[in-house]
């Protein structure tokens, strides 16, 4: 029995979803970083919890949920991210406050809407705040 995963490069991927993810996630770091933000992470792990990009612009870090969709059939990127996901997010985001932040850093949390329609340019809605853990993060 294997017990550790094997790397796979995303260019071998099969899963249409998780390719769907990062081709949304490439687009909302695009943007993001037009808007005047550096990128500090991307894919943010910790355990099974994880962040999908970690922002900077000066003393402000958003922590950004990336939902991307080819239809609006099941809802918009808006109305996916649970207050479970959110619950989740705020874990793995204390952590990388507690080692990679800086003493004067304040925190938010982002989400970041890609509608990818075929054939047709990407929309992007960036709402900023968008949602406060029920606690604080952990310095």
């Amino acid at each position: 029995m294997e017990t550790t995963r094997r790397f796979i490069p995303a260019e071998n991927w099969e899963d249409r979803r998780q390719i769907l993810g990062l081709k949304g996630e490439r687009i909302a770091m695009a943007f993001l970083t037009s808007c005047g933000w550096g990128v500090e992470a991307h894919r943010f792990r910790w355990g099974r919890h994880d962040v999908d990009l970690i922002v900077r612009r000066g003393k402000t870090v958003a922590f950004v949920e990336v939902k991307t969709r080819r239809t609006a059939t099941c809802g918009t990127g808006l109305d996916a991210v649970t207050q479970r996901k959110q619950r989740d997010i705020a874990r793995a985001a204390s952590l990388w406050a507690l080692r990679f932040g800086r003493p004067d850093d304040e925190y938010r949390f982002d989400l970041v809407a890609v509608q990818a329609l075929p054939g047709a340019s990407p929309v992007v809605v960036h709402v900023e705040d968008a949602w406060r853990p029920v606690g604080r993060l952990d310095r």
